[in-house]
């Protein structure tokens, strides 16, 4: 099995995601950016931060060791945001960033998000070579040749300052609930908001190493809607343990998901003129109301597979603004070069105080459809794409919805399943082609 997923590497840490590893990864990494580099007599420089599990700080400790060992520079910022650390590395012109953090999984788990010069997350390709490369043979430096380790106390406000230089709408008169998950969120999200000019109530806030993401978070968005009615908020927001990613709670405890913010922020940024060649890049996993709302909007929309990297490279690609998945991760390329999960909320506070409107009123713009997701387990999933029946009943579903609705069949990245979407203008319809579709896949790859 590949070490890399869609997202760096992730595990339960000290059985799959080992300091071992940790320490082999890194290594092979340092050799990778040394042999990249057009400069080889600079000794390069690394970025490496955490979010608050535990466990985070034994795989720190080994992320730095192989770095330095292999004669890395190494600045250490402590818990700050998985964007905080693309955005560092970017200004800095370091040669490398490395965020430990396993996002919204539980706090058992952990993982590496390694950043390459620039801030964007490492190709397919370069996460091939440094997995090849790990265990190898290697001469290893002494004297000065090794690196060092230094720890940066100003990367939290350098990040704090980039986040409000995207602020030209001060937040007054908003009273916002912020659910942290106890995660990095909680060491700058809430003063970014209040900075922006919002009074902010945080909850979830005081992180202990175990309760990253515990009943709290955009997995587990109860506590932030009770929040947010008990305090008479104009809206709530939940980041995830590593604040790449935003959902929100309007006032009237409704969810504003991944695609209700981007439809907001895509139609505002129309409106000023920002929003370059008026197209918006999302995944084929938004739901159908969002490209319906789109439409309406006069707004293109580019399609990609799921994973916000691959969301990013089509922005690139094509030199688009803004792209985003329904989970929450948006980027504004004007800003960051990956998800952020403050930066968006920032924008969205902001298009509500342009628009005087509520959030409510501004989520209206979209209207979702039904959605179901059947999870086909068991599978030889790799089959899918050759099989004549499957792709007979595709049709006939897509037949019977027409313009109203939508198929989606995916085989997962890491499990042996296949994934089962179907969209349609009622939950009895959906359910009922999903699973009529599941039951073919199972004849045909169980």
């Amino acid at each position: 099995m590949a070490l890399f997923g869609t997202d760096g590497i992730r595990g339960l840490a000290n059985r799959d995601l080992t300091a071992e590893l940790a320490l082999d990864v890194a290594v092979a990494a340092a050799h990778i950016l040394v042999e990249s580099s057009s400069n080889k007599d600079h000794q390069p420089i690394a970025i490496v931060g955490q979010d608050s599990r535990a466990s985070g700080e034994f795989l720190e400790a080994a992320v730095v060791a192989g770095l330095t060992s292999a004669g890395v520079n190494v600045y250490r910022v402590g818990v700050l945001p998985t964007p905080a650390i693309a955005h560092l590395v970017a200004e800095s012109g370091a040669d490398l960033g490395v965020m430990i953090s396993a996002s919204h999984n539980p706090a058992p788990d952990n993982g590496i998000k390694l950043f390459s010069r620039g801030g964007g997350k490492l190709d397919d390709s370069i996460e091939a070579a440094i997995e090849a490369r790990i265990g190898e043979p290697w001469e290893r430096p002494t004297g000065r040749g090794v690196g060092r380790a230094i720890v940066d106390d100003s990367a939290r406000e350098r990040y704090l300052k980039h986040l409000l230089s995207s602020v030209s709408t001060p937040l007054k008169g908003l009273k916002i609930v912020v659910d942290c998950a106890n995660g990095a969120a909680s060491t700058v999200s809430p003063e970014a908001y209040r900075r922006a000019g919002a009074e902010v109530i945080s909850i979830f806030d005081t992180p202990d190493g175990w309760n990253i993401n515990d009943g709290c978070g955009s997995t587990h968005l109860e506590q932030l809607r009770a929040a947010v009615l008990r305090e008479g908020a104009d809206f709530g927001l939940a980041h995830d343990g590593d604040a790449d990613r935003v959902l929100a709670i309007d006032a009237q405890g409704n969810d504003v998901d991944g695609d209700v913010i981007m439809t907001i922020l895509a139609t505002g940024f129309k409106a000023s003129g920002s929003l370059k060649a008026n197209t918006i890049v999302a995944t084929v996993m938004s739901n159908l109301g969002f490209f319906h709302a789109m439409k309406g909007a006069g707004i293109t929309v580019e399609t990609t597979a799921v994973g916000d990297r691959y969301v990013l490279e089509k922005m690139i690609e094509k030199d688009f603004s803004l792209g985003g998945e329904q989970s929450g991760h948006l980027i504004m390329r004007e800003f960051a070069t990956t998800g952020d999960g403050t930066l968006t909320a920032l924008a969205l506070a902001q298009e509500v105080v342009k628009s005087g409107k509520t959030l409510q009123e501004l989520a209206a713009a979209m209207v979702r459809f039904p959605q179901v997701l059947v999870n086909v387990k068991n599978v030889a999933k790799e089959k899918l794409d050759g099989s004549a029946p499957i792709k007979a009943a595709v049709l006939a579903a897509e037949a019977k919805l027409g313009e109203h609705g939508r198929v989606l069949l995916r085989a997962s990245g890491t499990e042996p399943l296949v994934r089962v979407m179907v969209e349609a203008q009622s939950d009895n319809l959906a359910i009922e082609i999903a699973n009529d579709l599941a039951k073919v896949v199972q004849a045909e790859l169980g």
